[in-house]
């Protein structure tokens, strides 16, 4: 859609595109409570062998590559922007908010309580009062190790073999082989 004005699009187009939308947009609202129904069945199945669970997954996200799970309780926005690669572990409360992409690689692993973040507001005050919101894309490699509690801002990139410490807080990219660590997030050699 390259060609399409702005103007002409879609709320939802928009913000797949991670130009400014508007989240209350009906169309917008109704995949978001179609999220919530998955979510709420998804969040009841702790019970259920990881083969259902990951059945429900596939419902729900838009990709879920073998051996791939997550613990409920899980939270998303709308997960179709949500793709998994193979082997790859969320635990317990994590939360993703996938207004565009986000892709996790083969095998990485993340703890607890983690929250990966696509959605942004203007910086603006002014534009920031009209409502409007965007998004940027989250990219995590393969083999990635995310401590508990760690929150990935938008629009970051973390590389192959990285680690993320506990409690970090990712606002920048960070290398494959690296390790973050910290409140914002330092590299350590």
């Amino acid at each position: 859609m390259p060609d399409t004005p702005s103007a002409a699009r879609t709320e939802m187009q928009k913000m797949l595109a991670g130009e400014l939308y508007r989240a209350g947009d009906p169309e917008i609202q109704a995949a978001a409570a179609a999220a919530f129904a998955w979510m709420a069945r998804y969040n009841a199945s702790l019970a259920l062998s990881r083969d259902e669970r990951r059945a429900l997954l596939r419902e729900g996200l838009g990709a879920v590559g073998p051996g791939s799970g997550i613990r409920p309780p899980f939270h998303c926005d709308y997960g179709f922007n949500i793709k998994l690669g193979k082997g790859v572990f969320l635990n317990f409360d994590c939360v993703i908010l996938d207004v565009v992409e986000v892709t996790i690689g083969d095998d990485t692993q993340i703890g607890p309580g983690v929250h990966i973040y696509t959605a942004d507001h203007p910086r603006d005050p002014e534009t920031r009062a009209t409502g409007l919101e965007f998004g940027r894309p989250v990219h995590i490699g393969r083999n990635v190790w995310i401590g508990g509690k760690a929150i990935i801002l938008p629009g970051v990139t973390i590389g192959d073999d990285a680690v993320i410490g506990a409690g970090a807080v990712v606002t920048k990219d960070v290398p494959a082989g690296a390790t973050a660590l910290g409140n914002p997030a330092r590299v350590r050699g």
